[in-house]
């Protein structure tokens, strides 16, 4: 929980296939391991996972170069996202973006309230690693946009993990920020978080991963009660031509 004490969820592949099955929008694929480690995400992984899914795909985890970057979009993902190997080169948004188009690039950013104020933090995925890039999360956001990033996802770290919703404020602020699609992360619990989010925050999407892990929650539930709620959203289950 916030970035902490990291549990076993289940075997990639099957939950990969219930998602889809459920009617997930997009699956995203995290190796938090991958930058505090010093490698890249795996591209049998990526490959394996790519082979069973007919929905949007995106990929991070160590992706530093273009070479990274080509090598994970040719092995299946549909879109690449960077956070810590953008904060120590944000030249290589700009490479990205030019080679694939914004569409591509997405950049996630785990932000940490500190006491000065929001900051992006940097190797979220080690605890002995971790820490705070300097970097404050508006002035990213306003840079990252200005690279070429083509969507951003924002981590808030204190409430990953906690279920106790998500960070509406923040979010709020960031949206204010953003003309790119914003989607939020970190603190989904029940049915209630997420259509307070996306009313209050007005973000374009809503990742959460243990609260479907676990099966306390599930996608076609959520998205009846977002329907009914009077936000839009996909059907769970695709449509009979």
């Amino acid at each position: 929980m916030r970035f902490r004490d990291h549990r076993i969820a289940g075997a990639i592949l099957e939950l990969v296939e219930r998602y889809r099955a459920e009617g997930a929008d997009e699956i995203v694929f995290y190796d938090i391991a991958a930058s505090p480690g010093g490698r890249t995400v795996e591209r049998l992984w990526v490959h394996c996972v790519a082979q069973t899914l007919d929905i949007p795909f995106c990929v991070a985890g160590g992706i530093r170069s273009l070479a990274d970057a080509e090598e994970v979009l040719y092995a299946g993902a549909e879109k690449i996202s960077i956070n810590s190997p953008a904060l120590e080169n944000p030249m290589l948004i700009d490479v990205l973006a030019r080679r694939f188009g914004s569409q591509c690039i997405v950049v996630g950013i785990d932000s940490q309230r500190t006491p000065a104020g929001h900051q992006a933090w940097q190797f979220s995925g080690d605890p002995k690693r971790a820490r705070s890039s300097g970097r404050s999360v508006s002035e990213w956001v306003r840079e990252v946009q200005n690279r070429g990033a083509g969507e951003i996802v924002l981590n808030c770290m204190g409430n990953d993990g906690v279920r106790a919703g998500y960070d509406i404020e923040h979010l709020r602020h960031i949206r204010s920020l953003c003309r790119v699609p914003l989607i939020a992360s970190g603190g989904a619990g029940t049915l209630t978080h997420f259509r307070d989010v996306f009313i209050h925050a007005e973000v374009d999407g809503a990742l959460a991963a243990s609260v479907f892990h676990s099966g306390e929650l599930s996608i076609p539930d959520l998205k009846d009660y977002l329907q009914s709620s009077g936000i839009p959203v996909r059907p769970s289950v695709p449509e009979a031509a």
